[in-house]
């Protein structure tokens, strides 16, 4: 019988054993990964405000996107150009940065999850089991050990806890104990650490640190759609100074045909050559600089789009030939309305006064920490009867308690520099806001100049072009005639290249001055395929 008992008894607890793996195994990394991505998501979806612009391409890369989320299954197309939207959503998908901006916004949220962790109520089990042999005696006991932790929002502590104690000895007439104990306890603060803002703060500033960093990944996307535009266009402006460059060589080389022609008919002289030839050399050197510059600048915007340096893609001129139908058009904002419009929509702002807040609430903190601490101590503890009645608790032979801790406001010291610290960073973050405000007001202004100067200069731009063309024209003709030389051909062909630089400069800049505008007074929307609309 005593084997016989022995063997059910380890079946028994290999039995409980296997359960024990098998919960554990249940809870795999996994099930926790979703887990806290599931709550992370949860808080950012609750706490997206519809100004902060639209809820897309937020979700970290080793998670599935959201549907609305751009979703790039080629990176590059079989063309092997890119057009600006595409180049925006591959950058908005890929770019290194931006997955970094992504996942701090994710951190900030899953702190978060943490500090409501801590007001939740914690459950805790533990299980003990030991085997023991002495003589012909063999022992195998257990205790098994089941409660909870909680902290109130008011500052109470609670906590209960039910132990259970199991032993029984594998003899021939096996014999059986089993008992178990409930304790619990509270403590509450009375004067320091009470009170919901008291208690709640640092839940508090998780709950505000997750909103900041939601405004500050919204008012990134907004400066990085304009970077990458902004880039976008510098490569197709170094392209078209490359095809600039390149029609000046071969008006160069034509005039230079020409006046050979002339000088071996006698009517040109031999030095009007050779002004012509150099002139041909410095236009192929211009364009030889020209080409790698263009490279040198596609290269760069290529890591930007977390591509190779060596992928075989160009940009789509007609982007640009876009902007020269459409010309330029200026936004209908006055300065002072432009500045208002700024101080109210900027998310960066936003955060910045909301900070004073924070100020505000830790110098509250810090003096409560300066006052004498007197806490209200509960706790009861009962068993239960002998034997193995373990269900019956008797709360009349329990233990009982209520006392007070108190610790005098004697030693503050390191309070005390506590305090002074949060006033003195009231102050600091109190000037820091102002100073974001004059800051915010300056880019306002700067931003509204610049895109009055941009559109001033498109147009001085398109009459020089114009005014450059008519003289290469005219002086041609008064060459032909003999009533130039070949210095003021070669001079307008040098101001030729120069005005249509200049003019897709003027065009490039006035563009990327309407964007930085609409960034700088805070209403550029970015929109599910990373472009924008205001």
């Amino acid at each position: 019988m005593f084997h016989k008992f022995r063997l059910v008894t380890v079946l028994c607890y290999g039995l409980c054993i296997a359960i024990l793996f098998g919960m554990a195994g249940a809870c795999s990394p996994e099930y926790y990964k979703a887990d806290a991505d599931e709550e992370v998501y949860k808080i950012i979806d609750s706490k997206w405000q519809d100004d902060f612009g639209q809820k897309v391409n937020y979700i970290i890369s080793d998670v599935p996107p959201s549907p609305n989320d751009v979703q790039i299954r080629a990176a590059v197309p079989v063309s092997g150009k890119i057009s600006l939207a595409q180049a925006v959503a591959m950058a908005t998908a890929h770019n290194r940065d931006y997955q970094r901006q992504k996942e701090q916004l994710y951190l900030a949220a899953l702190d978060l999850t943490l500090a409501r962790y801590r007001f939740a109520r914690q459950w805790f089990g533990t299980i003990d089991a030991k085997y023991a042999k002495d003589n012909d005696d063999e022992k195998v006991s257990s205790d098994a050990k089941l409660g909870f932790d909680q902290l109130l929002a008011g500052g109470a502590r609670v906590s209960t806890s039910i132990a259970l104690d199991w032993a029984r000895f594998l003899t021939g007439d096996p014999r059986t104990s089993l008992g178990s104990v409930l304790s619990a306890s509270v403590t509450q603060p009375l004067l320091r650490g009470a009170g919901r803002k008291i208690v709640q703060e640092n839940l508090t500033q998780a709950e505000r640190n997750a909103l900041y960093q939601i405004r500050a990944f919204n008012r990134y996307r907004e400066t990085f759609v304009v970077s990458v535009v902004t880039d976008y266009y510098r490569v197709l402006q170094r392209r078209d100074e490359v095809s600039n460059a390149e029609n000046d060589y071969k008006r160069a080389a034509e005039s230079k045909k020409r006046l050979e022609m002339e000088a071996e008919a006698g009517r040109t002289p031999r030095f009007e050559v050779d002004q012509a030839k150099t002139r041909v050399l410095r236009a192929q050197n211009s364009h030889v600089t020209a080409q790698q510059r263009y490279e040198q600048r596609l290269d760069e915007f290529k890591i930007r789009l977390a591509l190779p340096t060596d992928a075989n893609v160009e940009l789509d001129q007609n982007e640009l030939r876009a902007l020269e139908k459409v010309g330029i058009s200026e936004p209908d904002y006055t300065l002072n309305t432009a500045i208002e419009t700024g101080l109210l929509r900027r998310l960066d702002l936003a955060n910045s006064m909301d900070k004073v807040d924070d100020a505000v609430r830790k110098v509250m903190v810090a003096a409560d920490s300066l006052g004498a601490e007197l806490n209200l101590v509960g706790s009861v503890s009962a068993s239960s009867t002998e034997k193995t009645d373990f269900s019956r608790l008797q709360f009349h032979r329990g233990t009982y308690g209520l006392g007070l801790e108190a610790d005098l406001p004697l030693d503050r010291k390191i309070e005390r520099n506590a305090y002074r610290e949060a006033l003195i960073a009231l102050e600091r973050r109190q000037r820091e806001y102002d100073n974001d405000m004059d800051e915010v007001k300056l880019d306002v202004r700067q931003a509204y100049r610049q895109l009055k100067e941009a559109a001033e200069s498109y147009r001085i731009q398109k009459i020089s072009l114009e005014l450059a063309q008519r003289r290469v024209e005219s002086t041609s003709m008064l060459l032909e005639a003999g009533l130039a030389i070949t210095r003021d051909l070669l001079e307008s062909q040098d101001a030729l290249l120069e005005a249509q630089n200049s003019l897709t400069a003027a065009l490039v800049n006035h563009t990327i001055a309407k964007l930085s505008f609409f960034r700088d007074i805070g209403i550029l929307q970015v929109r599910p395929d990373g472009m924008w609309k205001q």
